[in-house]
């Protein structure tokens, strides 16, 4: 079973309105992040699909990352509030809100656009090859987890 279609325009219509319904002083409901830090702690996800800014981890920490960590980050259940972030995905500095915002929306229409069938079996630099459900699992449970936080 998959999580509501991140593939589907509808879908990323519908997180593009939550993100828009962020303002810069968006407080959380739960965590330490600002809105501007979530944003981008948002693209890391996306930056580690279409870009070779994040390194991809070595042999031994890709068998960690798929033995222990896989299953949870791409099955229905939702995250826990302040469950524990890799080190790529902590933003300590504040960033530039409007951009941030700009970048997510803009990963979101770009895995729409590009559709189920670009993401059936494409690797993830932390998993291997995932099919489309886990890709669409990963990707909206964690924006929804964020977008929740941010009451959105």
């Amino acid at each position: 079973m998959a999580l509501t279609n991140v593939f589907q325009p509808t879908t990323a219509n519908e997180l593009i309105d939550r993100i828009n319904k962020l303002q810069s002083n968006s407080q959380p409901k739960w965590g330490k992040m600002s809105v501007d830090q979530m944003l981008a702690h948002c693209n890391v996800t996306y930056e580690m699909i279409y870009t070779d800014k994040h390194p991809q981890p070595n042999f031994l920490m890709k068998l960690i990352l798929k033995t222990f960590v896989k299953n949870v980050v791409v099955n229905e259940k939702p995250y826990k509030h302040n469950s524990a972030t890799a080190p790529q995905f902590i933003i300590s500095d504040h960033r530039n809100f409007e951009e941030e915002k700009s970048r997510l929306t803009a990963y979101i229409l770009q895995v729409s656009k590009e559709g189920e069938a670009a993401f059936s079996g494409k690797e993830s630099k932390s998993f291997g090859n995932l099919s489309s459900t886990e890709w669409n699992n990963m990707l909206y449970k964690h924006l929804d987890h964020h977008l929740t936080q941010f009451a959105v």
